[in-house]
């Protein structure tokens, strides 16, 4: 956390940086929404690859809950698709 006087020298920091040099500062941006979408498709891997392995030691229970992960992965996957395009 910042104190209130750090934070204010790093908004004027950043509004003066977005000023001087707007090219650099979308270039931060683009880099920052694609780890974004690294992590939501890491994210959305993880998914896929444990429901199997919980339906098989869940049994029942997860069998029934597996479709609400598998749409959660498949969300996921869409907002990652959607970023990149």
């Amino acid at each position: 956390m910042l104190s209130k006087e750090d934070q204010r020298r790093f908004d004027e920091i950043t509004r003066q940086l977005r000023i001087s040099d707007p090219d650099f500062v979308a270039r931060l941006s683009n880099r920052a929404q694609a780890r974004r979408g690294r992590l939501l498709l890491l994210l959305t891997v993880i998914l896929w690859s444990a429901v199997p392995a919980v339906v098989v030691i869940g049994g029942w229970v997860a069998a029934v809950m597996a479709p609400v992960v598998l749409a959660a992965a498949s969300v996921l996957a869409w907002r990652v698709r959607r970023l990149h395009h």
